[in-house]
């Protein structure tokens, strides 16, 4: 049996060796659930989290399977208790602190995947959210990494998914009539598919006086788009009703003519003119395909958990739902699993596949 013993021992170090990896490869590879719509890689925050910490668990267990003394195993598990120490020590201010905010981040709640999110010179639609990092993808369609720990030390600006105010600011000479500009800015904001248009006057400086048009915009996806379709219809109301942009030094600039008057030729622009800025809301969608394609998962996600809790009752006894008869019970299951499935392939085909 002596003879036997270190081939037990080198047994049982192989065994959890190999429990210990196959355990990680399996959490590294395990589909994402569908039910998790916090963010389009559902289960990558929690899968980062679970592997560190398995990690950890499976250095522990191969050195107590480590067929050496016990005062050797012990000295070796107050070294990994150390070195881990130290390890935190070090990167308390990175791996940690980010770590932690990312865990805030996840408990605050205060936005999701395909949200607007503007932190000091960054803005972009956020695409994912990680244990460590935060990635949003920006209007040039690069995609940005941006540290927990920034967020949580920086203050964040997100864009309300129920709508939000398209603002273009402008300033013009005192000698045009206030309710004239109002007009014209008001109908430019009509012009530029925004709800609510308000004209606010901002500022009266040494030479002009600054206005600020307002809009309610519904569909938050196409912001940029909007922006810019705001100011492209602001500057076609304001030459259309004959009144000039011009900037205060323009006059000190270039000497013209007492009847000059600084607009395009054609006061009403055509048709065809405006066939641009009303298909630019595509742009928005090649901006933001990444951040576009997170959104649609998540409210694919929330739909297939709606679906299964109404299958689930509909599947239950018939004293689940008692005002219906047996043969619209079957109808109504046998639409909601059609549904389900169309969802299903919906979700293959974007690549979120997993299991309940």
């Amino acid at each position: 049996m002596n003879d036997l013993a270190p081939w037990n021992d080198l047994l049982r170090l192989s065994l959890t060796l190999f429990g210990c990896l196959a355990a990680l490869a399996i959490v590294r590879r395990l589909p994402v659930r569908r039910e998790d719509s916090d963010h389009p890689h559902a289960g990558y925050f929690r899968r980062q989290l679970v592997t560190a910490i398995g990690g950890v668990i499976a250095v522990v267990l191969v050195i107590i399977a480590l067929p050496v003394a016990p005062e050797l195993r012990g000295q070796l598990l107050s070294l990994f208790g150390l070195a881990v120490t130290a390890l935190l020590t070090l990167s308390g201010t990175t791996f940690v602190s980010n770590a932690m905010a990312g865990l805030m981040l996840r408990s605050l709640a205060n936005f999701c995947a395909g949200d607007f999110l503007r932190v000091e010179s960054h803005f972009g639609r956020v695409t994912e959210r990680g244990l460590l990092h935060t990635e949003i993808q920006t209007e040039d369609r690069d995609l940005v990494t941006l540290p927990n720990l920034y967020l949580i030390t920086q203050p964040v600006r997100v864009v309300h998914a129920s709508g939000t105010l398209v603002t273009c600011s402008l300033s013009l000479g005192y000698d045009l009539p206030r309710k004239r500009v109002t007009a014209a800015l008001e109908q430019a904001a009509l012009d530029a598919d925004l709800a609510e248009p308000f004209v606010q006057v901002v500022g009266l400086g040494d030479h002009s006086v600054s206005y600020r048009v307002c809009g309610f915009l519904e569909d938050v996806r196409t912001l940029v788009s909007a922006r810019a379709r705001l100011n492209a219809c602001a500057l076609d109301a304001l030459h259309g009703a004959g009144i000039e942009i011009v900037s205060p030094t323009f006059v000190s600039q270039r000497i013209l003519p007492a009847n000059t008057v600084v607009r395009p030729p054609s006061a009403q622009p055509s048709q065809s003119e405006d066939v641009p800025a009303r298909s630019s809301s595509d742009s928005d969608r090649i901006m933001f395909e990444k951040a576009e394609t997170a959104a649609r998962v998540t409210e694919l996600r929330e739909d297939r958990k709606r679906l299964q809790a109404e299958i689930t009752l509909l599947e239950a006894d018939g004293d689940a739902a008692p005002e219906m008869d047996a043969r619209r019970r079957r109808l109504e299951l046998g639409l909601r699993q059609h549904q389900l499935a169309a969802l299903d392939a919906v979700l293959e085909e974007t690549g979120e596949a997993g299991t309940d």
